[in-house]
């Protein structure tokens, strides 16, 4: 019974011995680890935290050249800049820059009017077309025809589902939009018995024989150019494609009598629309409006100091009763839509009109302009 107490005895004089080296060890190990991390990453360390250092910069004296010797290659490659303020403000977010076109609307939008309809894009008709052709080529189908100049291009005869009896052929055109930087998209649609000649000279028709599979097309294409990342990059078909850029459809002008007047080069349903609409949009008052004799009677009071450099905010009109830095008393005013060929020419007057230029007039016509879509 001794002999079995004693080496029990002598088992745990053994297990705490063990327990002591194994902790001297580990608190070894964690002094070690506790040190190299501070030699590694600490502030001595090879690995230190570097990112505010060239605070600590010193600014020293240029490198001078002995006077027989050339210094041109020498320059100054990384300035360290003066100490700023140390009571400026520290912005919370950092400030990011405004963009160049503020009113500038993203995306790819199917727009309808009456029996017209077009896809309208935030891209030049030159970065528009280079895929709007590649659209094509994509489904490879051949283009019989195309003028990158003019805008147009027109598909070969194609077969659609299980038409047996009908051929069917489609023209693209891409015009510039109402502003700078937009493209607009039309699609027309034309189908031919399969037993008929194919004609030499196409004759297109003004609306599209199948409603239906101009749409097809023009969702598809519009589907087409919102998937695409790379709409506002350039190509070489789009500098073919530059001069259709030449004109927006909507521009300020000075007429021969020297007043600031709205060109627009819109059929004139299209223009009556888009101006009411244009209206609606900036919250103008509309008093009248007679589309026979082409003509609005508004009430307008100027545009909002503090708006004027606000995005969208263009149109923002204080003249129901709100008040603003800049704005005057409301008067009323007529617009009058003067057609002439193929442009429609919009023009503001006082209603009860002083001698003198009326500033208020040319900031109506600005509002009206910035509007459109």
């Amino acid at each position: 019974m001794l002999n079995k107490l004693n080496h029990k005895h002598l088992f745990a004089k053994d297990r705490i011995g063990n327990k002591v080296t194994v902790r001297n060890i580990l608190l070894i190990s964690l002094a070690v680890s506790l040190s190299a991390c501070n030699y590694l990453t600490g502030d001595e360390g090879i690995f230190r935290e570097r990112g505010g250092s060239y605070t600590d910069a010193q600014v020293t004296p240029d490198l001078r050249i002995p006077a027989e010797l050339d210094s041109y290659t020498l320059d100054q490659l990384y300035v360290i800049p003066e100490q700023g303020n140390q009571l400026a403000t520290v912005f919370e977010e950092v400030p990011l820059p405004r963009p160049i076109e503020p009113r500038r609307r993203e995306g790819v939008v199917i727009q309808r009017l009456t029996d017209t309809t077009w896809v309208l894009i935030d891209a030049t008709p030159g970065q528009v077309w280079p895929l709007v052709r590649d659209y094509w080529t994509e489904l490879q189908i051949a283009l019989d025809y195309e003028n990158p100049g003019t805008g147009i291009m027109e598909t070969s005869w194609l077969e659609v589902g299980d038409d047996d009896e009908l051929r069917h052929k489609y023209r693209i055109a891409i015009e510039p939009g109402l502003h700078s930087g937009y493209s607009e998209i039309y699609v027309t649609h034309l189908e031919q018995q399969r037993e008929t000649p194919i004609p030499v000279v196409i004759s297109w028709p003004e609306v599209s024989d199948s409603e239906e599979l101009e749409m097809d097309v023009m969702n598809s294409i519009s589907q087409y150019l919102a998937d695409r990342n790379d709409v506002y990059q350039a190509s070489s078909a789009s500098l073919l494609a530059g001069s259709i850029e030449a004109a927006s459809k909507a521009n300020l002008v000075q007429s021969s009598t020297g007043d600031r007047v709205l060109e627009l080069r819109l059929d004139y349903g299209r223009a009556w629309v888009q101006v009411r609409q244009a209206l609606e949009d900036a919250d103008i008052e509309i008093l009248d409006a007679n589309r026979d004799e082409s003509f609005f009677n508004v009430r307008f009071a100027g545009i909002a100091q503090e708006q004027q450099d606000e995005p969208g905010f263009f149109g923002r009109i204080l003249g129901r009763g709100e008040q603003g830095e800049g704005v005057q008393e409301p008067q009323d005013f007529a617009i009058r839509l003067v057609e002439a060929g193929s442009t429609i020419t919009v023009i503001t007057e006082a209603l009860q009109r002083e001698e003198g230029d009326d500033p208020l007039a040319a900031d109506l016509l600005q509002v009206i302009n910035d509007n459109l879509s």
